[in-house]
């Protein structure tokens, strides 16, 4: 490879890793109980966290750039609020109360355009383990920060 081709790749290289570092510290920012895992788990850089009482999971990056949320037994009530105010109620036909007033059961969505998917479990325990995969970093954020804000209300309530 030519000496000014592999100075580009290099430089492109250094700047993905910026890019990709820049997006864990918008995730953390927003969740701070997300750390780095051991492994990469996603192909990608991988956070994790685990809280009793509020649920566990993991985000990650892709190669491509796109986030992915995988969150497990979280109260409804917070992920309720997180998509209501992230996308209104009723956008995965949970019904009019949003994921807060679900019943029990799998909603489920892909997007054609984007190639996003969106997954969740309503549980009769009162949690949903949910996943949404292959979404903007923003999305990703903006969902976060949503549910860390749900979840401190619960906390205090």
């Amino acid at each position: 490879m030519q000496p000014h081709v592999m100075k580009a790749m290099h430089d492109w290289r250094m700047s993905w890793d910026d890019q990709q570092f820049a997006a864990q510290q918008a995730f953390t920012a927003a969740f701070p109980a997300l750390t780095p895992a051991d492994k990469c788990q996603c192909f990608g850089p991988t956070l994790r966290w685990e809280k009793t009482g509020e649920g566990q999971g993991k985000v990650c990056l892709d190669d491509h750039g796109r986030a992915t949320i995988e969150f497990e037994r979280v109260p409804k009530v917070a992920v309720g609020h997180a998509l209501k105010e992230t996308w209104g109620a009723d956008w995965f036909d949970e019904g009019p109360g949003g994921f807060a007033e679900a019943e029990p059961g799998t909603y489920h969505y892909e997007d054609e355009q984007t190639y996003a998917e969106y997954e969740f479990d309503v549980h009769e325990d009162g949690t949903v383990t949910f996943g949404i995969a292959y979404v903007k970093i923003d999305d990703i954020v903006t969902i976060l920060d949503e549910l860390e804000q749900a979840l401190a209300e619960h906390r205090a309530a």
